[in-house]
């Protein structure tokens, strides 16, 4: 449907509504159309109004045009939403002679992106003239060609289309010749001219003719050429070709020296004058010479050169016949040669990245890409068909003929795969088939999608007492999948109370190595266990944390020495000498009295023992002490040799490394039995309520012995339980083994002490560490002793737990 634009408002709008009908109806292409020359500024449609875009929008979504082989001819005003013409528009420049000639704008905006056809058709206008070839035709005609004899010419051209081409002629008066003008079936004009009265050189040997071509379009224009017609005398019958148009259809790839076909044409003379010698016109263009050859003699036409149907698709020759009469004679044919296309062009890709790199939690149908595709074949050897390569989140959803978007078909994960190659693939309809690919890299932007992780959720860490401040006592880390600023991970403290005062007081973590420090010394007789959790936050937005719990065990060390208590019953401390009444008469055996002393250590370092210092001179002293209880009893009677006030002292030793010590002075005077019977009596009534209160204190501390020992026992099988359960799963993390039991004597007096050794691997900040557990039981069976030993530990009651941390 062709549609003509007038001045006339109501046309104007009879004509745009015309075309919104028809865009509507259609597949949902805008179509415009502009008269070509149109001057700048002229407007050709309310693009943005059409669309569906609001005004306001247009420059925050920016909005564009991009226009495929037309440059910027037009333009749009972001202002108002007009599409307009910005530069000057020849349809004959852009489309040649085709009947169609329009130009495809793609518009394309953002946020959200969406793209959208445009096809604006180009009018066409009556700006050419009709031009004949040659602005000057000679003719040479024997006087004896007859009436009614028709001299061919060649006719004029016009490069507009439609009306504005049609063509018609006109002859100045003459009273020789008339013009005659034919339409064939391929709409190409045959121009003539006929003989009306017979030529006579002797009276006119010269003519001069005027042609006028004038178009059909408003207003008219028009194209002369002139004829000029020598009469010739002699040869009066002209070759005459058997057809005046030949048809012919080749391959493009028909190769050098194809015969395309022979053209015959005959004369009526005889002689020299009936010899024929073919031609091409004088007026044929320089391609049509490049690509065939006419043999002269035969007549037959070859293919000389490459034929290229994306080129030329149809090559118009006009062949002469000249006879070699005296002058020549001759005559013309018009050959049409139709070049078939094969598929010899491969498909064109071209991919217009538009949101790279991609988030990886972008949603499912969001256009990643613009893909474009041609090929210069047509029928079948054109239709192009595109597919991705396989196993990709992607997908191509077709837009528009021959144009693409590589839009996403699923989810995406950086940490699983950073960066995809898609490789498209156009394939065309040919036979074989041809095809092109493109690959474009799609990587993937990462998001704060995972949290830091640490590999244990909690640790244990042995530190021993007295450590130096500011002493690196462990280091967490934790990973964090995703990448840059959202895998930079810094670490600090949960902060809490403990006791009195708070956490950061006792340790401090480094914000980005993870290392742990302990601010100041720690005591073990203060706080045995220290438990708090560190914090580990990544520097996305919006930030992703965990924790994880440390629990630092502060191991004793022996840096507490014994220290003395008073008498029981008595007042004030036991630094001084302590004195002691005794009756000579007791016999051996006698508690004389009771050394106490107390160890703020644990374990070893806590476990006393006491020792007599020998007498002066190697005497035998008649005194001894209580290896583990501290009493000082008698070994025998004493007699008048006993000097009598005894000078005693007891030393009190730990069990640490190095031991530790404290000494105790006990003065005891002797008296004979009659002296001081209130005394005897009183001091025995002392030794009994001490040994009464001893029995009570003695219960009391092995229930409480008791109970520790169990809890402690418990807490340990099941740390134990739950290390080598990890330690199952990977041998990387060690193993746990319960060691060979060991029985263990702990005290002269016969009770026995059973041992289970465990043996594990702790996380420590220093070195793995083996930890031994020694229990003492009252309950087990007597252990052999040495006699000498077992007289001087005899009623000795005291039980021992001892736990050692041995690092190597």
């Amino acid at each position: 449907m062709v549609f003509y634009w007038r001045e006339d408002p109501g046309a104007q709008r009879l004509l745009f509504f015309l075309l919104l009908a028809i865009w509507e109806a259609g597949s949902g292409q805008l179509h415009y159309s502009v008269s070509e020359e149109a001057k700048h500024g002229t407007f050709v449609g309310r693009i943005a109004q059409d669309l569906g875009l609001e005004l306001t929008e247009l420059v925050p979504r920016l909005f564009r045009v991009a226009s495929k082989g037309g440059g910027d001819l037009l333009e749009v005003n972001l202002q108002n939403g007009i599409l307009f013409v910005n530069g000057r528009i020849d349809r004959e420049e852009l489309c040649g002679r085709s009947a169609e000639c329009s130009l495809h704008l793609e518009v394309i905006v953002d946020r959200p992106l969406q793209v959208f056809h445009v096809e604006v058709e180009v009018k066409d206008i009556n700006d050419n003239s009709p031009v004949f070839p040659m602005t000057v035709k000679n003719l040479f005609i024997y006087e004896s060609r007859q009436l009614g004899s028709r001299f061919s010419l060649e006719g004029a051209s016009d490069a507009d289309i439609g009306t504005n081409s049609l063509l018609t002629y006109n002859l100045d008066s003459t009273e020789y010749f008339t013009l005659d003008v034919k339409r064939n079936n391929e709409d190409i004009k045959s121009l003539g001219l006929v003989l009306k009265k017979l030529l006579n050189r002797e009276d006119t040997p010269e003519h001069q003719l005027l042609i006028t071509a004038t178009d059909g379009g408003k207003p008219e224009l028009t194209g002369t050429t002139q004829v000029k017609v020598t009469v010739l005398d002699v040869n009066d019958n002209a070759p005459v070709f058997e057809r005046t148009l030949y048809r012919v259809r080749l391959f493009e790839n028909a190769p050098n020296g194809t015969l395309a076909v022979t053209v015959n044409a005959s004369d009526l003379d005889e002689g020299v004058n009936k010899d024929i010698v073919y031609s091409f016109h004088a007026d044929i263009s320089a391609e049509i010479l490049s690509k065939f050859h006419l043999d002269p003699v035969n007549g037959c036409i070859r293919v000389n050169a490459n034929l290229d149907f994306e080129e030329t698709k149809l090559y118009e020759i006009q062949v002469e016949a000249t006879d070699k009469g005296n002058p020549p004679m001759t005559d013309h044919c018009t050959v049409l040669v139709e070049i078939v296309d094969i598929n010899d062009n491969a498909p064109e890709l071209v991919i217009k990245s538009l949101a790279l790199p991609v988030l990886e939690n972008s949603e499912v149908g969001t256009t990643i890409a613009l893909i474009s595709v041609s090929d210069r074949d047509s029928g079948t050897n054109g239709q192009v068909t595109c597919s991705l390569t396989p196993d990709t989140p992607f997908k191509l959803v077709s837009t528009f003929k021959n144009y693409y978007s590589l839009v996403l078909d699923s989810t995406l994960d950086r940490e699983t795969t950073s960066e995809y190659k898609v490789v498209v693939t156009a394939r065309d309809g040919g036979s074989p088939p041809l095809w092109a690919t493109a690959s474009v890299s799609v990587e993937v932007a990462d998001v704060n999608d995972n949290a830091p992780v640490f590999a244990q959720a909690e640790y244990t860490v042995f530190v021993k007492e007295n450590n130096a401040p500011g002493s690196h006592i462990f280091t967490v880390w934790a990973r964090d999948a995703d990448a840059q600023e959202n895998a930079r991970v810094s670490y600090s403290l949960v902060e809490r109370r403990v006791g009195e005062r708070a956490l950061s007081s006792y340790v401090s973590v480094h914000a980005e190595s993870g290392k742990v420090y302990a601010l100041q010394p720690l005591d073990h007789e203060e706080l045995e266990l220290l438990q708090f959790q560190v914090s580990a936050r990544d520097a996305g937005v919006p930030a992703l944390g965990s924790n994880v719990t440390l629990q630092v065990f502060v191991l004793d060390e022996n840096d507490n020495a014994p220290a003395l208590l008073g008498p029981p019953g008595g007042g004030g401390g036991g630094g001084g000498a302590r004195s002691e009444v005794l009756s000579r008469s007791v016999g051996a055996g006698h508690v004389v009295t009771k050394v106490r002393a107390v160890d703020a250590d644990s374990g070893y370092n806590a476990w006393l023992s006491y020792e007599l210092q020998p007498a002066a001179a190697g005497a035998r002293s008649a005194f001894r002490v209580g290896l583990y209880t501290g009493e000082i009893s008698t070994t025998r009677a004493l007699d008048e040799a006993d000097a009598a006030r005894q000078h005693l002292l007891v030393l009190v030793k730990d069990h640490g490394e190095p031991a530790l010590t404290a000494t105790a002075t006990v003065l005891v005077s002797l008296v004979d039995s009659g002296q001081s019977p209130k005394l005897s009596l009183r001091a025995s009534e002392g030794a009994v309520a001490s040994e009464a209160t001893l029995v009570d204190v003695n219960v009391y501390l092995i229930i409480a012995i008791c109970a520790v020992c169990s809890l402690l026992v418990l807490t340990l099988v099941l740390y134990v339980a739950l290390r080598c359960s990890g330690a199952a799963v990977g041998r990387s993390e060690g193993a746990c083994a319960p060691g060979k039991p060991v029985l263990v004597c702990s005290s002269a007096v016969g009770s026995l002490t059973y041992s289970q050794q465990r043996r594990q691997r702790v996380c420590s900040a220093v070195v793995p560490s083996n930890t031994d557990l020694m229990a003492f039981s009252p309950s087990l069976p007597p252990c052999p002793v040495n006699p000498d030993k077992a007289e001087q530990l005899a009623g000795e009651l005291d039980f021992s737990v001892k736990v050692s941390h041995i690092f190597f």
